[in-house]
């Protein structure tokens, strides 16, 4: 399809057929600039279409199971996918009907079936608002629900994908106290939560760097380091900056590091807009040298966690790549450990739902380190509920966590001290 031909709906189709045919994710896809066709409007729009599909697959497929004998090829199930979405939520039947049938028309390989297309739509045009909300709320795939029932029970899973299909609220950071900040809902740690932010760019104290976008639970990990000013810091995997911005807004002397010059374009444009000072360096986190008071390590991870807003993940991954994740953070862990003064502190994080990721980490880190702490002390913070603290003293974040507040990323983090000889 030429760059003519490309609406918004072709476009979602598109994204769905390279995540659900070829395993990729929408984070890659929209930097290959997939979309850079579109004028901006249509590219949310198209976005918007596609990561609705994605988190409603379970129940589009259920309203086109009534009227297919069998699958159709995957472009033209991922046609009818985005049109059930549409129709069973409000979209003009017409409108969605008359365009889905076209783009299955203008395919080379499977224009004869737009007959089918026109067939089912029209009849979810009329059954599917009715049909919709009485489905139930879409599953995990098992090969990640499974382990995720085995650690955190059937409730809590259950709690996790009612969050994922709602979807997430946009959360910012405020810099200080003085910023000036769109409205919102201020939560408990600090975080301000809006329910329909628009444009960010065009939001109240973007261009004078007040805030910036993050996740509450993505905001806690500094908080918990609790950096001082003109105190050496480690952002051991920076990207795309939110932390570092946090760091250097307390003052303290931070160096930015992260594997990918790419992403960390993306911490060098929001220390620019903020006005806010780091040292950004391009590196492998393992082969980094220096000496630091605090480091925070927020390592590479299957980013389980963050499903709620990439709810392509679940269907673009399978876990087969988890274990060099695992063995990954191990080895960033220990650099790290290296790199932090006598008496420094270290904070270990993962946006991962999985134990393997989080729990068990800082457990045998614990049993390799002997001058490594729990600092269950530095979770004391407002907003952090004491029944999250985990066994080994680290907390745990879920989305099912503020579930009337529109939830949270799910996340690990350990607050980690290295005794000196003194207090060994």
């Amino acid at each position: 399809m030429g760059a003519s031909q490309m609406t918004a709906r072709s476009a979602a189709v598109r994204l769905l057929d390279q995540v659900l045919g070829e395993g990729r994710l929408m984070s890659e896809l929209l930097g290959a600039g997939l979309l850079d066709p579109l004028p901006p409007q249509d590219r949310a729009r198209a976005q918007r279409l596609a990561m609705d599909t994605l988190r409603g697959l379970e129940r589009a497929d259920k309203l086109l199971s009534r009227h297919l004998r069998k699958p159709p090829p995957l472009h033209v199930r991922n046609v009818l996918r985005v049109g059930a979405i549409e129709l069973a939520t409000g979209g003009a039947a017409h409108g969605v009907v008359s365009e889905m049938v076209g783009i299955v028309g203008r395919h080379k390989r499977h224009g004869a079936l737009k007959g089918l297309v026109n067939a089912v739509l029209r009849k979810l045009a009329d059954e599917a608002p009715d049909l919709w909300p009485r489905l139930r709320v879409p599953r995990l795939p098992r090969w990640l629900r499974d382990p995720l029932v085995a650690a955190w029970g059937r409730d809590a899973v259950m709690g996790m994908e009612a969050a994922h299909f709602a979807g997430a609220p946009v959360d910012l950071t405020p810099r200080d106290a003085r910023a000036r900040l769109p409205e919102g809902a201020l939560l408990p740690t600090g975080s301000l939560r809006l329910e329909a932010a628009g444009q960010i760019s065009a939001l109240t104290g973007y261009d004078t760097g007040d805030w910036w976008v993050q996740d509450a639970a993505a905001a806690i990990p500094a908080r918990v380091l609790a950096v001082q000013p003109g105190e050496a810091v480690l952002d051991m995997c920076a990207a795309p900056g939110g932390k570092t911005l946090q760091l250097a807004a307390a003052g303290a002397d931070v160096t930015a590091l992260d594997l990918s010059q790419t992403r960390l374009a993306r911490v060098r444009e929001n220390l620019d807009r903020t006005g806010l000072r780091a040292q950004v360096v391009a590196g492998d986190a393992r082969e980094h040298a220096g000496r630091y008071d605090a480091i925070l390590l927020d390592a590479p991870c299957s980013a389980t966690g963050t499903i709620r807003r990439h709810p392509d993940l679940p269907h673009a991954k399978d876990g087969s790549e988890f274990m060099g994740l695992f063995e990954l953070q191990e080895q960033m862990l220990d650099h790290a450990w290296g790199l932090l003064k006598p008496g420094g502190r270290m904070v270990f994080c993962t946006c991962s739902l999985l134990p393997d990721e989080g729990e068990v980490q800082i457990e045998e880190a614990l049993s390799r380190h002997p001058d490594m702490t729990v600092d269950r002390a530095a979770l004391d913070l407002p907003g952090i509920d004491p029944a999250w603290v985990t066994e080994e003293g680290g907390l745990r974040l879920r989305p099912d966590h503020w579930a009337d507040r529109g939830g949270m990323d799910g996340f690990y983090l350990a607050a980690l001290v290295k005794q000196d000889d003194q207090t060994r």
